[in-house]
């Protein structure tokens, strides 16, 4: 009976055995087939990343060159008005300036002496020409 027992527990022994190698090595194919899983998930994760990043940067840079575009014309065209009502007022200013040297003329014709009238034009005369020297280094400024 020794005997039959002996053999029995080598049977059974041996059958442990084969299952235990079976088992670790489906272990490590489990592990394996895990472990590519989590590897290709944080692969996948990074390249959606970096898509959805070159995505966002590429709508910021065209909204970006939208937004200076706008911008930019309107810095025109506002230039372009400034430079409309200082031409406008330059001229305004021109013309004021040559109806008060016709009027000096005149008044300086018709005048036996120089009386405090004159002076009053000629230092009015000399106001409006600064005022018309300041609009012109202000046009010039602009353009």
């Amino acid at each position: 009976m020794n005997d039959m027992t002996l053999q029995t527990k080598s049977a059974a022994g041996v059958g442990q055995a084969s299952r235990r190698k079976k088992s670790s090595k489906a272990f490590i194919v489990f592990l394996f087939i895990w472990v590519v899983l989590i590897g290709s998930g944080i692969y996948g994760a990074k390249w959606y990343t970096e898509r959805m990043q070159q995505s966002l940067a590429a709508q910021l840079e065209s909204q970006t060159a939208a937004q200076i575009s706008d911008m930019q014309k309107a810095y025109e065209a506002r230039i372009a008005v400034l430079e409309e009502n200082y031409t406008a007022d330059l001229a305004e200013l021109t013309a004021k300036v040559n109806a008060l040297n016709e009027l000096l003329t005149f008044t300086k014709d018709n005048a036996d002496t120089k009386t405090d009238n004159s002076n009053q034009l000629y230092t009015q005369l000399n106001e409006v020409k600064k005022k018309l020297n300041e609009l012109q280094k202000s046009l010039d400024v602009l353009k």
